[in-house]
């Protein structure tokens, strides 16, 4: 008996899957301004005699909330891990340190001071610590040594 054009449910449940995780993978870069444009422009090229549905338009809205809600608590915790690291890297000032500088040299002293760069293609912000004329992002060091 030949399986050829015969799929099981395991595949099918696999390939459904796969397919989410496209789906999903394709959405998660939508911001709201994308998706208000995608409304707006289907809210204008509706049937007028076949209008969309209120459960449907609700749902939408409450689409445009959730990516909204989203968007702004990613950017609450952005800030607040930068703050974080600004208050950690301040705390450091005067302490002897150890770790990799940004030229992936080995770096050993006290630190002089600290900055925070701004990353100009994303806005990203780094806290970088100076030891000595060496500079190294607060995630590359190693060791704080008290004393």
């Amino acid at each position: 008996m030949s399986q050829i054009g015969q799929t099981s449910t395991a595949d099918f449940t696999s390939q459904q899957q796969a397919a989410q995780a496209s789906s999903d993978d394709a959405f998660s870069g939508v911001d709201i301004d994308s998706f208000m444009k995608l409304l707006i422009s289907e809210l204008q090229n509706q049937d007028p005699l076949n209008p969309t549905d209120n459960s449907e338009m609700i749902q939408q809205i409450g689409q445009i909330r959730e990516i909204g809600a989203t968007d702004q608590l990613t950017q609450t915790l952005s800030s607040l891990s930068s703050s974080q690291e600004l208050v950690t890297a301040s705390s450091l000032i005067g302490r002897s340190v150890t770790g990799l500088a940004d030229d992936a040299s080995d770096v050993d002293g006290v630190v002089d001071r600290i900055t925070v760069e701004t990353n100009s293609d994303n806005n990203a912000r780094s806290v970088k610590v100076h030891v000595g004329g060496k500079t190294m992002d607060i995630d590359n060091i190693r060791e704080i040594l008290t004393g």
